[in-house]
């Protein structure tokens, strides 16, 4: 598997990863640092069959993030518990190279979500602000 730069085509399969739109993730490829892990086509014909290799379902999940004067923020993120650490490693090496933190909110309740982020050391920081009326924690990184 191989982490690379998203581009526009990768937004359908962004979609089915998490609850956003294709329309909305097609824009933040244009907007975010966006980055996806993705299969060897073996590896994806093996997975999801032989048909499987020749389009994008080898795409295993994505991040995106958004540096900011305070600190980087990851934006969006989704794919299973593997494929979330694995590319949360982008943000946290773009991250100590700025000397800055890395923040993340995530929905009270994503176990999933919550679980990648605290496997790759994040801690725990408080609430965050509400989401399409959800409650969200704040996550934070610092690696420095």
């Amino acid at each position: 598997m191989e982490v690379r730069d998203a581009v526009e085509r990768d937004a359908p399969a962004m979609a089915a990863l998490t609850d956003a739109p294709e329309p909305v993730l097609r824009n933040v490829v244009h907007e975010r640092s966006v980055r996806v892990l993705v299969g060897d086509g073996e590896e994806t014909a093996r997975d999801n069959g032989p048909a499987a290799a020749d389009d994008d379902a080898d795409l295993r999940g994505f991040v995106s993030f958004d540096a900011r004067e305070d600190a980087v923020f990851v934006t969006q993120f989704g794919g299973d518990s593997d494929a979330c650490e694995r590319l949360l490693a982008e943000p946290i090496a773009f991250a100590r190279g700025a000397g800055l933190p890395v923040e993340v909110m995530l929905r009270e309740g994503d176990d999933a979500m919550r679980t990648a982020v605290e496997a790759v050391g994040f801690d725990a920081a408080g609430s965050g602000p509400q989401f399409r009326g959800d409650p969200t924690r704040r996550y934070r990184y610092d690696p420095t």
